[in-house]
């Protein structure tokens, strides 16, 4: 089995994991959503009113709408639909009356999920500066063949591995570094469950280091439930289908990158 995969789950299963991990992904829910009053006024207006298009049209603006409800991507997507459908528009518009405006204001400013908050913390994280140096712009990274870590967005990343690493694979990266003058790149995720949307997030980051001829160390860093012993599916993929591959945890991507 790869040292790091070893590593990561003897760290996961014998040391202070989940504690230490917090400082990488300080999974804290935000505060309300920022409601803007001027729409917030409308929303009552027509609430009071009982007119179920203003209500609708101005519900649509929030970043949540306050229901769970398949057709209300269609109409924030298509805005002539809600003149289309009045059936839809009265049905929905007969739960929202029911719901009343305090519950309506209640489930528009509801805090982000945790889970759609996380992706960047990673990059927040390296920024203090836990492995020895700060990332720099992509300016500075190309000045130097010393040691260093690229401050870009995933696709900027992506855009530079392709360009100067022979990196193929149409995929956003979490990390672009050069350590003892070896290019390193990879994708980073919090796997915080099983099932659904985290196999994918675990099957994202598996295409990524399989992708072929890349002028560069490919890894995976992984973090959360695959390091939990037992007959879990990713448990066993990382400790036998991809018992080879340079999978670590953040915690131990520090001593990874220093014995290149």
């Amino acid at each position: 089995m790869n040292k790091w995969i070893k590593l990561s789950i003897e760290y996961a299963n014998q040391r202070s994991y989940l504690d230490d991990l917090f400082q990488v992904y300080p999974t804290i829910p935000e505060g309300i959503r920022d409601i803007n009053e001027d729409i917030w006024i409308e929303v009552e207006k027509s609430f009071k009113e009982k007119n179920n298009d203003l209500l609708i049209r101005q519900l649509l603006k929030f970043d949540l709408f306050p229901i769970k409800d398949s057709y209300v991507a269609y109409l924030k997507r298509d805005k002539e639909a809600a003149n289309r459908n009045p059936r839809t528009i009265n049905r929905i518009c007969g739960r929202l009356y029911e719901m009343g405006l305090e519950k309506i204001f209640e489930r528009c400013s509801e805090p982000k999920e945790t889970n759609r908050q996380i992706g960047p913390m990673f990059r927040y994280w390296l920024k203090r500066k836990p492995l020895g140096i700060l990332p720099v712009s992509l300016d500075k990274f190309l000045a130097t063949d010393e040691d260093a870590i690229l401050d870009a967005g995933d696709n900027a990343m992506m855009d530079f591995a392709k360009e100067h690493l022979n990196y193929n694979h149409n995929k956003g990266l979490d990390f672009v570094g050069r350590f003892n003058k070896k290019y390193v790149i990879g994708e980073a995720k919090f796997l915080t469950d099983f099932g659904g949307h985290q196999n994918a997030q675990f099957n994202d980051a598996i295409s990524t280091i399989k992708a072929k001829r890349v002028k560069a160390e490919i890894i995976a860093i992984l973090d959360g439930v695959l390091y939990i012993k037992g007959n879990n599916k990713m448990y066993k993929s990382i400790t036998k289908s991809y018992k080879n591959y340079n999978i670590m945890s953040s915690l131990v991507l520090r001593d990874f990158l220093y014995q290149l």
